[in-house]
């Protein structure tokens, strides 16, 4: 028998990968091309059945072309497959190469997936590597240049002639035919994508040239704003031309806006996201300035034109009005970023903006055991498993046992040469201020709220809390946050303090919550417990929060009942 260490048997197996990959480069269309790959397996590589599952643009793959067996063919073709069972198909199998075998053995796994697939019979393998009817052989197709790594299809091979699973040769031989056929399928598809363009910018060229009064008409009435603007040359983007709406869209007359180009009128913000835009076919959503100093947000859509068959090239410019959209789109983000009652931050966005500040590599692992001493303190004793009520409501039991696994650097991951660049968070050591300024979170509850909302209804507590809320936003600095964690529990999040700094601010803030607050011509009084907790790298923002939150029942059980609430 045949073996493929035999130098004739590469030999001729090389002449017919050859023929096959010759074969490739004179398909004309992708379709032809994806024929001649399932062809090429069977004529050129000693296999009876072979198919090819091409990606759509969703990510799925459809199979696009089958060969060896008309029957099988008529089964499967144009059937789907969906990413997700692909990518655990390649990911169970044995790596050949970069080929995919999965033996009969774990095919069961398999069956219940929507990979289109056919069934073949036969005995069982009599020897050890004899082909059974359920093994599988894929051979990943990848994209090269631009599309490098990008997963193009994949070819399933069944039904070796000889039987046998393929040796080394064989396996290097559909390898090396999967990397040709990816290269033929890629170059099909530049090509039809090239012909598209080249018919549909024929068309438009011709239309133009057809209609040309019609056009003009069209950019005079149009509803929205059209300019033309030169492209190329010294004066590349100057405005040659505008319509009515886009005067009238801008406050500006026809003759003024001869003067500028849109990069003289475009916010400073957006120069680069017009620049990025590409003067053929380019889309851009960005900000213009009018003629009374303001700016509208518009969509900027470009189109190259000619005037005539070789004359010069010019920019049709469509810009749309989408200020009301935008202002949906930025009170839409607001309202999931910020409480509906008070305005400030909500959880979600406190938590977002902590993390931001935070990565998982303690600032020096030499000292970071020093630093969680100093902010988590000693274990807390002071809630029971049951919860307590200190006269201001029941509060939630705390498992002391969870500190332990708490503490950040317990379980470091991988990959964090990201943060090498990065600018560390530390905290202050010691219960002592040493200098250090670090970032301060004050965790807030407020004394005796739930009295004034069991006594005084919800619209009462209500007023409260956007009270409290404005107060504390007035007593810190331009750039602090503050936000409502849920309840009556409010966070401010300080920057750049030490020790004894967050110990003032946390002062001033509660002499501002306990003045009387008014609600309908009646005065109520809340105080306030603050815990000062502080973030450093090496714990996320919910260690931050719980060692903030910590501190402040401390400081809520350690002063007497009769002081925590003014009034």
């Amino acid at each position: 028998m045949e073996t493929e260490s035999e130098p004739y048997v590469r030999l001729a197996t090389l002449r017919q990968l050859h023929q096959v990959v010759a074969e490739l480069n004179t398909a004309r269309s992708l379709a032809d091309t994806l024929q001649t790959v399932a062809d090429g397996v069977v004529q050129g590589l000693g296999y009876e059945l072979a198919c090819v599952n091409l990606v759509r643009p969703d990510g799925d793959l459809v199979v696009a072309a089958f060969a060896g067996s008309a029957a099988a063919e008529a089964l499967i073709t144009g059937r789907v497959g969906s990413r997700e069972s692909w990518e655990r198909r390649l990911a169970m199998g044995q790596a050949w190469g970069a080929l995919r075998f999965i033996p009969h053995s774990e095919g069961w796994a398999l069956l219940e997936d929507d990979v289109p697939q056919w069934h073949t019979e036969g005995p069982e393998p009599r020897f050890e590597d004899e082909w059974h009817p359920l093994d599988r052989l894929y051979a990943p197709m990848y994209g090269s240049g631009a599309t490098r790594g990008e997963l193009l299809g994949v070819i399933s091979v069944d039904r070796p002639r000889n039987g046998r699973h393929p040796g080394a040769w064989g396996r290097e031989a559909l390898q090396m035919y999967a990397s040709q056929a990816a290269i033929a399928i890629n170059n099909a598809r530049l090509r039809a994508n090239m012909q598209r363009a080249l018919v549909r910018l024929e068309r438009e060229q011709q239309a133009l040239r057809a209609s040309e009064e019609s056009f003009r008409q069209a950019f005079e009435y149009a509803p929205s704003g059209m300019a033309i603007a030169e492209m190329g040359g010294d004066h590349h983007g100057r405005i040659l031309r505008t319509n009515d709406a886009l005067c009238r869209l801008l406050g500006r007359p026809a003759a003024a806006m001869r003067r500028y180009s849109f990069s003289d009128l475009v916010h400073p913000e957006d120069i680069g996201t017009l620049l990025r835009t590409s003067a053929e076919g380019g889309r851009a959503e960005l900000r213009l300035g009018r003629r009374d100093g303001t700016y509208l947000w518009v969509s900027l859509r470009n189109s190259v034109v000619a005037d005539a068959a070789d004359g010069p090239r010019f920019l049709l410019t469509h810009v749309e009005d989408i200020e009301e959209r935008k202002r949906r789109e930025l009170q839409l983000a607001h309202r999931a970023s910020h409480d509906s009652l008070t305005g400030l931050p909500n959880s979600a966005e406190l938590r977002s903006r902590l993390s931001a500040r935070l990565c998982r590599r303690p600032p020096d692992p030499q000292e970071s055991a020093h630093a969680l001493d100093a902010v988590y303190g000693t274990p807390p004793a002071f809630r029971n498993p049951e919860g307590y009520d200190d006269g201001y409501g029941t509060h939630d039991a705390y498992d002391s046992n969870a500190q332990a696994s708490s503490y950040p650097g317990a379980s470091m991951p991988h990959g964090l040469e990201a943060f090498d660049h990065h600018v560390h968070t530390v905290a202050p050591e010691g219960d002592t201020d040493d200098g250090t300024k670090g970032l301060a979170v004050l965790f807030c509850d407020l004394d005796g709220f739930k009295s004034i909302n069991d006594r005084f209804g919800h619209h009462t507590g209500d007023a409260v809390l956007i009270e409290v809320a404005r107060r504390l936003t007035s007593g810190v600095r331009d750039g602090d946050t503050v936000a409502r964690l849920g309840g009556d529990e409010f966070v401010v999040l300080a920057d750049g303090l030490g020790r004894a700094d967050a110990a003032d601010l946390a002062v001033r803030l509660r002499n501002a919550i306990i003045p009387p607050i008014r609600v309908d011509g009646r005065a109520v009084r809340v105080g306030a417990s603050f815990g000062i907790g502080w973030a450093h790298c090496g714990m996320s923002a919910e260690e931050v929060l719980q060692s903030a939150d910590q501190r402040m029942y401390i400081e809520k059980r350690s002063r007497a009942k009769q002081h925590r609430r003014a009034g």
